[in-house]
């Protein structure tokens, strides 16, 4: 199902559960695997040109492959990059670059842990860009993932009725249908007495892309979204939430602190995947924009 896997990490080992569920990934899949360092912050806007030059690229090349090194040594074709530059630029650049079909994430930020107990939802600013800013599904991993068979057994989708939104909804029908998966399709509502008429909508939106499926529901609460969210993939047992990143605000600061598929993927039991825009599993069945089975020469990523 994946095929070419990307890894944003750091030198601190905060990534370990996205770098070990990738892995996993790799391996069931038989994937490409790359674990990407974006250096040059820390050093300074003006150090970014002589990293390589220096060797200091080398270096944190060798500090990782220590880390990581025993982890991917029975993966192939898995391979460690530390290249210079801002690192939401870079990740978005490999994964367009690879054509990757997926890119996973830790908190990606050393002050994740200290943070959090004081703010909840914190998250740095490099995942929320890739993740509102990539052309294939991203999935944040801040625990541990016990690769199973089947690997999805209880999708969860949260939808605000976006164009992005039903895009997810898309992406987790291919994935309920690849894995014989139950799927939940969810919307936060405002008021309490607009929920009947928001599951009609959600029946109504939705229906057509996931038809066939033998196990679907649709479920509408009221509530801060985060907390809904978090609150029903719980009580699902979800092992995958599924969701779209945009945000109406200008301030990216504001929408840095708002997002709820951050405030969401950071506190989840389970990994958490952002799909803006459709895009296909690659896998024996392949599927249109409304759930039809394609012909494998006539999809497109």
């Amino acid at each position: 199902m994946f095929k070419d896997i990307i890894v944003g990490i750091t030198p601190t080992g905060i990534d370990d559960f996205a770098v070990k569920a990738a892995a996993e990934f790799a391996r069931k899949f038989e994937a490409n695997l790359y674990l990407v360092h974006v250096a040059g912050m820390a050093q300074g806007w003006g150090s970014v040109e002589r990293l390589e030059p220096s060797g200091e690229t080398a270096k944190l090349k060798d500090q990782i492959d220590g880390m990581y090194g025993e982890v991917l040594r029975d993966i192939p074709n898995s391979q460690i990059m530390v290249v210079p530059g801002i690192p939401h630029n870079e990740l978005l650049r490999l994964a367009r670059k690879k054509n990757a079909d997926l890119v996973v994430m830790g908190p990606h930020t050393k002050e994740y842990e200290e943070k959090r107990s004081k703010m909840w939802g914190m998250a740095g600013s490099t995942l929320e860009r890739v993740s509102q800013k990539a052309r294939c599904p991203v999935m944040v991993v801040h625990k541990d993932v016990v690769c199973k068979e089947p690997l999805f057994e209880n999708i969860l989708i949260a939808t605000d009725f976006s164009d992005q939104a039903e895009c997810a909804v898309s992406y987790g029908a291919q994935m309920a249908r690849q894995y014989k998966a139950r799927l939940t399709v969810m919307h936060v509502a405002d008021l309490e007495a607009e929920k009947d008429k928001l599951t009609a909508r959600l029946e109504s939106e939705y229906g057509p892309r996931l038809s066939g499926l033998e196990n679907c529901s649709y479920e509408v609460c009221t509530g801060q979204p985060p907390m809904e969210i978090l609150k029903t993939s719980q009580n699902l047992h979800a092992d995958l939430v599924i969701m779209a990143h945009h945000s109406k605000e200008q301030d990216p600061e504001k929408a840095f602190m708002g997002s709820t598929v951050v405030q969401v993927a950071l506190n989840a039991p389970s990994p958490t995947m952002s799909v803006n825009r459709y895009f296909d599993l690659r896998c024996g069945l392949m599927y249109d924009q409304t759930g039809n089975v394609m012909e494998a020469d006539s999809a497109k990523v």
